[in-house]
C-alpha cells in the first residue's frame, strides 16, 4: 500500500462489519493493508460479557477502552478499566476481557495480524462450545478457562 486512508466512526474498512459474541466488529486497519503486520478493530459491545480466557501463541494484543467499563484478566491480574485506559496482552500470556456495561466500545490492536480477521468472521459460535475451541486453535489461540465472571 502506498497511500493512507480514512475509516469513519461507525464504519467498517470494507463495509462488512462482523457480528461476533456480544457485539459488532468494525475492521479499521486490516492485515491486508499492512502486509500482515497489524490489524485494528473497533468493537461495539451490545451486552455484557466477553471471550474465554485464552492465549495467543504468536500475537500481542492491545486493548483501548473507548466507552463503558471492562474487566480484564492479563496473566493472573484482574483489572477494572474505564474509558481512556490502555492494556497490553503480550503473546504467550493468558488474557480475557468482558464488558461490564450494558453497552461499551473497545479498540483492539493485533500485532502481527496473522489470521485474526478470519477468526472473527468464522468464530461467531457459542464460546463454550468445542467448535469455538477448534476454530480458536486453528487461528493460533488456545482457550484455557471460561469467560470472566462479572460478579
Amino acid at each position: 500500500m502506498d497511500r493512507g486512508f480514512v475509516v469513519r466512526s461507525g464504519e467498517d474498512r470494507f463495509a462488512a462489519p462482523i457480528r461476533f459474541l456480544n457485539g459488532r466488529f468494525d475492521i479499521k486497519v486490516s492485515g491486508r493493508d499492512t502486509g500482515g503486520r497489524l490489524c485494528v478493530i473497533d468493537t461495539v459491545r451490545i451486552a455484557p460479557g466477553g471471550p474465554p480466557v485464552h492465549v495467543h501463541a504468536a500475537q500481542d494484543e492491545v486493548f483501548h477502552v473507548l466507552e463503558g467499563r471492562f474487566r480484564f484478566r492479563i496473566g493472573d491480574e484482574l483489572i477494572d478499566a474505564q474509558p481512556g485506559d490502555v492494556l497490553f496482552g503480550p503473546r504467550g500470556v493468558p488474557h480475557a476481557f468482558a464488558s461490564v456495561s450494558p453497552t461499551a466500545r473497545l479498540l483492539l490492536t493485533f500485532q502481527p495480524a496473522l489470521t485474526i480477521e478470519s477468526f472473527f468472521a468464522e468464530g461467531g459460535l457459542d464460546p463454550l462450545s468445542e467448535e469455538f475451541a477448534r476454530v480458536s486453535r486453528a487461528h493460533g489461540m488456545e482457550l484455557i478457562a471460561p469467560p470472566l465472571d462479572l460478579d
